[in-house]
């Protein structure tokens, strides 16, 4: 190896770091190595260049169980062909190494239906792992994020309080508990689904278990699921023929999906201001199709207190708008009577 890693690595791993090395790559020259930023969790990333082949590296924390399970996640995920193939993993060590995914912007690969079919397709392979271990009763996750969002008092006025009482009657409906789960990412945003010009990679397993089929279904159509024509075409490549009560849960779970990330944004919004700032109530005129494209742009950073308060408030009137439809009640009346 050629890189001096003492200033970029931490003294206690450096032993542990060079024999992974070693074992993904061989007696290879490593021409680079830099930290990467992003994900959910608090380990280390950083991007590998060996033999001008480009790798990422996790360090996480040596023998930890969640870094373990965390691992085999991606491992599963790996095998199945959905995560960038694995080259080393070592959860006493903490050190687990994949293949880097030069991302393109997705919708420039693919568009209209055919990204539809193709994210449904990466969908549906995720959900064919075999996978037993569960996580957190939705439910009660959704009911702490609202409890957790009222505590805070960001927001509040007519808007926060219909999403609020909406949220109470669809949760009566909802099928909670249903036993048919499935082996789920939880966290289908767009920085955690990369293209590489050809084939979909899903990244960033750390919030994956067994869960509600339509918690990643609803997630990616919210972020790329734009007309009739996708919606069609998403669902009938996941389910193949779809029955009136799968397009009506399909539906719910969308707004509870927008609730969710509508409420964490607004408190990350919350807890990222400056002393005696107060967050600007005002919610008419801001909506999701104006601000996703400046997001985009780059025009809004979703890492200041602006971009999360302005995009909370996009995803609140959105979930409100689309629960004061009539498509809603009738997915409601449908779940009601199933």
């Amino acid at each position: 190896m050629s890189l001096n890693y003492s200033a970029l690595f931490p003294a206690n791993r450096l032993t542990a770091v060079n024999e992974a090395f070693e074992k993904a790559f061989g007696n290879v020259i490593i021409n680079e190595a830099s930290l990467l930023t992003g994900g959910l969790s608090a380990a280390a990333v950083y991007k590998i260049v060996a033999n001008s082949q480009p790798y990422v590296m996790k360090l996480d924390v040596p023998g930890n169980q969640a870094a373990a399970t965390s691992f085999e996640r991606i491992a599963l995920a790996a095998t199945a062909g959905i995560a960038p193939p694995l080259r080393y993993k070592n959860p006493d060590t903490g050190i687990i190494i994949s293949d880097f995914v030069e991302s393109k912007p997705i919708r420039n690969i693919f568009s209209g239906t055919v990204l539809a079919e193709r994210l449904a397709a990466a969908i549906k392979k995720t959900h064919a792992v075999a996978y037993t271990i569960p996580g957190d009763e939705m439910k009660d996750t959704v009911d702490g994020i609202v409890a957790g969002f009222r505590q805070s008092q960001v927001l509040s006025g007519p808007i926060p309080d219909e999403l609020i009482a909406q949220y109470e009657q669809l949760k009566k409906v909802y099928p909670w508990h249903d036993t048919d789960k499935v082996f789920s990412h939880n966290d289908l945003n767009p920085t955690n689904i990369l293209c590489d010009g050809t084939a979909i990679w899903i990244i960033d397993w750390d919030t994956a278990f067994l869960n509600d089929r339509y918690v990643d279904l609803a997630a990616v159509a919210n972020f790329f699921i734009h007309s009739p024509e996708q919606e069609t075409v998403f669902l009938h490549t996941y389910f193949g023929e779809v029955t009136d009560y799968q397009a009506a849960r399909f539906y719910v779970m969308r707004q509870v999906s927008r609730i969710i990330y509508a409420l964490m944004m607004l408190q990350l919004a919350g807890q990222n201001t400056t002393a005696g700032q107060v967050c600007d109530q005002q919610m008419e005129g801001i909506f999701l199709k104006d601000i996703g494209p400046m997001i985009g742009a780059g025009k809004i950073s979703l890492a200041t207190h602006e971009g999360q308060l302005l995009y909370g408030k996009a995803l609140m009137n959105e979930a409100v708008e689309q629960m004061r439809s009539v498509r809603f009640s009738e997915a409601l009346t449908v779940l009601g009577n199933h």
